[in-house]
């Protein structure tokens, strides 16, 4: 049996790049660091509940998925960037996985 195919998740955040975007500690070219890839979902998600301050419900509403989905998506995205932060990895924003409202 395979997984269904990923909903398509509404996103509203800044973050618009069609390409991926890069974040890195200062002075390490990047060709020596790791890379944490982050999805553009995961941002998302973090975007609503920790930036905007809105319960897991709402951002659920606002994304078009539910409220278990926008909670694996924080502790999926949040375990990827203090990873990054507490081992000196670059984080790579992935592009894609969301539609625009």
């Amino acid at each position: 049996m395979s997984p269904r195919c990923k909903k398509a998740r509404i996103c509203t955040c800044p973050f618009r790049g069609d390409n991926d975007v890069v974040f890195k500690p200062a002075g390490i070219p990047l060709r020596d660091l790791e890379k944490a890839k982050l999805d553009h979902d995961e941002m998302e998600a973090m975007y609503l509940c920790d930036y905007e301050d809105l319960t897991q419900e709402e951002a659920g509403t606002r994304m078009g998925v539910s409220r278990g989905t926008v909670q694996r998506l924080l502790a999926a995205a949040r375990k990827k960037v203090i990873e990054a932060l507490v081992k000196g990895k670059a984080i790579s924003v992935e592009a894609g996985a969301c539609k625009e409202n």
